[in-house]
């Protein structure tokens, strides 16, 4: 299984929804349904947990990949990820940082290496 890199530099392979849908795997559907159920209080279904990753071409995408802004914003720029940018950080990003630090670690070390 290759290690897919979000948009905004979430590694896939830490990804309930990305797992489980590499290994077809029900019982980690479950699990993790069960689990971001809770953590975002919303009523999460094991048939939803399936994700090819954000960026991928074909698909599917877990629920919050179609909403998600910053995905939205690199499709536009039709960029493999956020470290492609040439408005790398913006603003938008740097808000999301506060909360996932190690997306940026990820894509300053790709940004660095490109």
């Amino acid at each position: 299984m290759k290690n897919s890199i979000g948009m905004c530099g979430i590694s896939c392979s830490g990804c309930g929804a990305y797992l489980a849908y590499q290994s077809n795997d029900d019982n980690l559907r479950e699990k993790t349904a069960k689990e971001w159920s809770k953590e975002y209080n919303a009523d999460i279904k094991p048939e939803n947990i399936n994700c090819n990753g954000c960026v991928s071409e074909n698909g599917p995408y877990f629920s919050h990949c179609y909403e998600c802004e910053i995905r939205e914003c690199g499709l536009e720029k039709d960029v493999k990820n956020c470290a492609y940018c040439d408005e790398y950080a913006c603003e938008q990003l740097e808000k999301f940082f506060e909360w996932a630090p190690t997306a940026k670690e990820t894509l300053d070390k790709i940004r660095a290496a490109r």
